[in-house]
């Protein structure tokens, strides 16, 4: 391996703060200075695309595509992603080698019309870009004006402060990771606002076969994080290929025992289906598989085939 450990990301704060993590987590493993490495930004055509939602666009590969070819091509080393962005199918030739301990996975409400979505008034507006957190506010308030809000933590903030909404949900763990905690003014509880499957965890990609950075990577990878993905992930890749259907997932580990809870919603939030199941944490992934199945069987595939 060459001198400088080539770390690629995405360009915003919060993308630039997660391979710094990375960088500051492999130097402290290592003793290695921080000339050993070096962050390249990288323009996805998620960042590009802002004038419709994702799931319109082509989905979540499009924060990974133009990072994963440059990958592929050598011009990066590792690269460092939102596990909640990854696609469950990755391309030939790479593998997610490394989890970081995982964030607080919860979701938070920055209001400005209220301190809580049950506050808001009557017909606010609240923003959000994610299938999930449209179906979970609808479910919560039908009443209120679900509104599309695209762009990075800092974007969004400043759609608030110009009043485009009243309200918005951001991931706990990236406004953590920005500093930026004080703009909460509720945090959600995991029972009435479920994640997406892998929020709150930073994962790293690469190529399959390339051992001396995967020796690198062993130092800082997190076991129960990366049991848990492996669960949350399964949970995903059983649901996701044939349906817009929002999604949550979440699992935990606690003296070798996963617990997994999985919920699927109809994007209106007027109906959804729930699955938990538990078992030993080295089994993640089938259990997760197992869920997706269970939750598959309680709706149905019509259920499915609705929000096509």
């Amino acid at each position: 391996m060459q001198t400088t450990l080539r770390i690629g990301t995405r360009g915003s704060p919060l993308a630039l703060a997660q391979a710094h993590e990375t960088q500051a987590r492999l130097m402290a493993a290592h003793g290695m200075p921080a000339e050993a490495f070096e962050i390249v930004v990288i323009s996805t055509s998620g960042d590009r695309i802002q004038d419709r939602p994702l799931s319109e666009a082509g989905g979540k590969g499009l924060f990974t595509k133009e990072i994963e070819e440059a990958l592929l091509a050598g011009r990066i080393d590792i690269a460092v992603h939102s596990s909640k962005d990854m696609p469950t199918q990755l391309p030939d030739g790479l593998e997610l080698s490394a989890f970081l301990p995982r964030e607080d996975a919860r979701d938070a409400f920055v209001g400005k019309a209220a301190k809580t979505i049950a506050e808001l008034p009557q017909g606010a507006k609240v923003g959000s870009s994610s299938l999930r957190r449209q179906a979970l506010i609808r479910r919560m308030r039908p009443d209120l004006d679900v509104v599309m809000f695209r762009g990075n933590v800092q974007t969004r903030l400043r759609k608030l402060d110009e009043g485009v909404a009243a309200g918005t949900i951001l991931a706990y763990a990236g406004l953590k990771r920005l500093g930026l905690e004080h703009v909460v003014t509720d945090l959600i509880p995991l029972d009435i606002f479920p994640p997406a499957p892998g929020q709150g965890a930073i994962c790293i990609e690469t190529r399959i076969g390339d051992r001396d950075v995967e020796k690198m990577l062993a130092a800082i990878h997190d076991v129960p994080t990366g049991q848990a993905l492996a669960c949350e992930r399964a949970f995903l890749a059983a649901l996701d290929g044939s349906c817009r259907t929002p999604i949550a997932g979440y699992a935990t580990i606690e003296d070798g025992k996963l617990s997994f809870a999985g919920l699927i919603i109809s994007p209106d939030g007027t109906q959804s289906h729930t699955v938990e199941l538990q078992g030993p944490a080295q089994d993640a992934a089938r259990i997760g598989d197992e869920a997706a199945r269970t939750v598959r069987a309680k709706a149905g595939e019509k259920f499915f085939d609705g929000w096509l």
